[in-house]
């Protein structure tokens, strides 16, 4: 089971339409929910009945069920048939009924913040083959900065959020066994290789159809709906979200590679650089 993470920004979704374009395997929309495996201890009715709540209610401020376009009946009833229940088999129920939507027998999952409970997932679910994806920082608070969920605009906050989600993956992924590391810009400009050595490493043989992704882009975006609180207000509108992924919608292109070099002034440059420097380096990424 693939499970993409990455600093947001890194050309996580980018990976996700990639493999979900094979015909063997289905990614849907972030998740989130692997976060509350440990809640879910017991193995009863009760329990199975809290899974289901909080699984469709995730997360609670702004529920994303209606991405994953599963009826709750359906669920509840893939649910009920787990005897004894367990969240494990509870959110592979879940990953299993996404893939038949589209006839796949495999399935995997892209949500970022994973990075940061790799220990948890792999506890859960001994199957998760984690695939980190690295971008170069500064390229990647060019393109958050932007962003609704931008943790803010200062080169600091910036650095020191993409700093936290790659320095802790590595850190937890290296120990679960099961850790694949990739250069984003590596994704963009030597494609095929880096597909083949990803498959190698989820056991999925490899396909041209990954490289043509952004063909089936287009409909597998129609997933990404309005999102309201539930106060009824809106947090990012359905055409937002496809601003977001507008990249995904072309073939690899390496112009997105080192924009920080005009895009940046001497300033956040050295800024950013105070701050996550040595990251940069250790990941093989030239200073300025």
């Amino acid at each position: 089971m693939p499970v993409i993470v990455g600093a947001p920004r890194s050309g996580t979704t980018l990976l996700r339409f990639m493999l979900d374009a094979h015909p063997l395997l289905a990614i849907p929309p972030e998740t989130g929910f692997l976060v509350l495996a440990d809640q879910f201890t017991g193995q009863d009715d009760a329990t199975r009945r809290e899974f289901f709540e909080a699984v469709t209610r995730y997360p609670p401020d702004a529920p994303a069920w209606n991405d994953f376009r599963i009826p709750h009946v359906t669920f509840a009833s893939a649910l009920s048939h787990i005897v004894p229940f367990s969240a494990a088999e509870g959110y592979r129920a879940l990953y299993r009924l996404y893939a038949e939507r589209f006839g796949k027998p495999r399935w995997g999952d892209k949500t970022p913040m994973y990075g940061l409970h790799l220990p948890l997932i792999a506890r859960h679910l001994p199957e998760a083959r984690f695939i980190h994806v690295v971008r170069d920082g500064r390229d990647v608070a060019l393109s958050l900065r932007q962003m609704w969920f931008s943790p803010g605009e200062s080169m600091e906050a910036l650095a020191a959020h993409w700093s936290h989600f790659v320095s802790t993956a590595r850190r937890d992924g290296s120990p679960t066994g099961r850790y694949l590391e990739l250069k984003y810009e590596d994704l963009l400009c030597d494609t095929r290789r880096v597909l083949e050595t990803l498959c190698a490493f989820i056991d999925l043989p490899f396909s041209d159809r990954m490289l043509a992704y952004y063909r089936s882009t287009p409909r597998r975006l129609e997933e990404h709906g309005d999102r309201f609180r539930l106060d009824g207000t809106l947090v990012v509108s359905s055409a937002g979200r496809l601003h977001q992924q507008a990249m995904t919608l072309r073939p690899p292109s390496p112009d997105r590679i080192g924009v920080w070099r005009t895009a940046m002034t001497a300033e956040e440059l050295t800024r950013f650089e105070a701050v996550s420097g040595e990251l940069l380096e250790q990941l093989g990424y030239e200073l300025s």
